[in-house]
């Protein structure tokens, strides 16, 4: 298919982004204080005020953004951690993209597409350890096409396992035009990701150097079309290190702008991941911009009080205590237990590094993720309530901007994480999430939906499942 970009422009405006960033230099203790209590009262920022948090280098004033960023998670996602699952499909790929262990010319890594008895094992797998939530993720490639993409969801829908099965399925997959995103909306996806893995377009041209993934219009308006197409659930992210992380933040912030103004609604979720080593691509051992591990917690930080309402994903390329640390400034969704070794959950593959993107920092079980969670005071949530009710894009947002998300979800937290103790959980675990829960029940106030979480609860215990608000 040939790509028309003629009458698309970009909505990311260097020449503004690099103005702020000098203009804002230095700001007054004063001036970075009012930031965040806009931040507060639940405001997403405007370009300038996130410039202001991005030069802040005052060590007291960054500790001031942290706590900022931990108010705001609590004011409005609470204590819940979403969890779920990347799985990956295939890693058949036509772009050659400098920083990707999948990219057309490198001849080291094992190419392989998932076939459907090997993606029912892949997936089955997955249930027995307890997961409901997973992203399917697809190289580009003419296989890979939107048919495909939703006959792939349709079979992931399709199994069950004793009391699991996986409720919600999103997807990270090359961009499509609108006919082929009303395809894969038609197979009932939650969350369609296009990253632009750099926002700088200099950066964007010098990084892909074959393939369709070259075009930066095309990609940069992914999102527009998905929206076209009726998915109002879409996530966008930045691959840190590509170039500098100040202009990349700057970048989510104003594709979040762009989205608002253009459909209502920004992006269900941000991503921020960083350039982790991958084989056979030498590039990714020294990015050409790497990201302190400080100055990754202030861009996780900084993001959370500029997009109060917008989830923030961090993954398992980052190291356990990393994670352990940067999950406190806002982040709402994390992955545990990940594999991403196409075809590596069902079986012991020596060579799963061989189809491997990029390599993982947190090899941490599913179920110690939780534990660990639980004795942070953290609730593990699997809930996809809102997406099967059809909360979302601006509907989602009807319930969040006036609190309701705690109101909500933290009950439909309890009663997937019950769940999951129940039918897969080791003793450990269920002593920790027990505990855990009664903290939950002993923050809500004593009303009548407590009262009815209650009685779900003892359902729950009693075998039934799939219960929510």
């Amino acid at each position: 298919m040939k790509i028309d970009t003629t009458e698309l422009t970009s909505f990311i405006p260097a020449d503004d982004i690099f103005r702020w960033l000098v203009k804002t230099r230095n700001p007054p203790p004063a001036r970075v204080r009012e930031v965040i209590r806009k931040s507060l009262d639940k405001n997403r920022l405007e370009p300038e005020e996130m410039a202001v948090l991005i030069n802040t280098e005052d060590p007291d004033l960054v500790e001031e953004i942290f706590a900022g960023a931990r108010d705001l998670k609590q004011l409005i996602y609470g204590n819940r951690i979403v969890l779920f699952a990347p799985l990956y499909i295939g890693n058949e790929c036509i772009n050659n993209c400098q920083y990707c262990g999948f990219r057309s010319t490198n001849t080291e890594v094992s190419r392989k597409t998932l076939s459907v008895p090997e993606l029912d094992r892949e997936v089955e797998a997955l249930v027995k350890r307890g997961h409901k939530r997973l992203i399917l993720v697809f190289g580009e490639h003419p296989r890979y096409d939107a048919r495909f993409i939703h006959d792939t969801v349709c079979e992931v829908y399709r199994q069950k396992h004793a009391n699991g099965e996986i409720r919600r399925v999103n997807i990270n997959a090359a961009p499509l035009d609108v006919d082929g995103f009303k395809t894969v909306k038609a197979a009932g996806i939650g969350t369609y990701q296009v990253f632009q893995e750099t926002y700088h377009q200099p950066t964007y041209q010098a990084m892909h150097l074959a393939g369709p993934k070259r075009d930066f219009l095309w990609r940069l308006h992914a999102l527009d079309r998905a929206q076209q197409a009726g998915i109002d659930d879409v996530g966008i992210g930045a691959l840190m290190g590509l170039y500098d992380w100040r202009f990349e933040t700057m970048g989510l912030l104003y594709h979040t702008i762009h989205l608002e103004q253009t459909f209502n609604v920004g992006p269900h979720t941000i991503s921020f991941p960083r350039i982790e080593p991958a084989i056979g691509t030498a590039m990714c051992n020294h990015p050409p911009h790497a990201v302190s591990d400080y100055d990754f917690k202030r861009l996780v930080a900084i993001l959370r009080l500029s997009v109060p309402y917008t989830g923030m994903i961090l993954t398992c390329r980052e190291s356990i205590q990393l994670r352990n640390e940067i999950i406190q400034f806002g982040v709402s969704q994390i992955d545990a237990g990940s594999n991403i070794g196409v075809g590596a959950y069902s079986q012991e593959d020596g060579e799963s590094y061989k189809k491997s993107q990029f390599v993982l920092n947190d090899g941490r079980s599913l179920d110690q993720v939780i534990r660990e969670l639980c004795d942070a005071d953290f609730l593990p949530s699997f809930c996809t309530a809102c997406y099967r009710l059809g909360r979302t894009g601006e509907h989602f947002m009807e319930f969040a901007i006036p609190g309701f998300v705690k109101r909500f979800c933290t009950p439909n937290a309890v009663l997937t994480f019950l769940e999951y103790m129940d039918d897969y959980s080791s003793p450990e675990t269920i002593q920790a999430g027990m505990r855990q829960i009664e903290r939950e029940l002993q923050r809500m106030p004593n009303d009548e939906r407590k009262a009815k979480l209650i009685e779900r609860m003892a359902e729950i215990r009693a075998g039934k499942r799939d219960l929510f608000f």
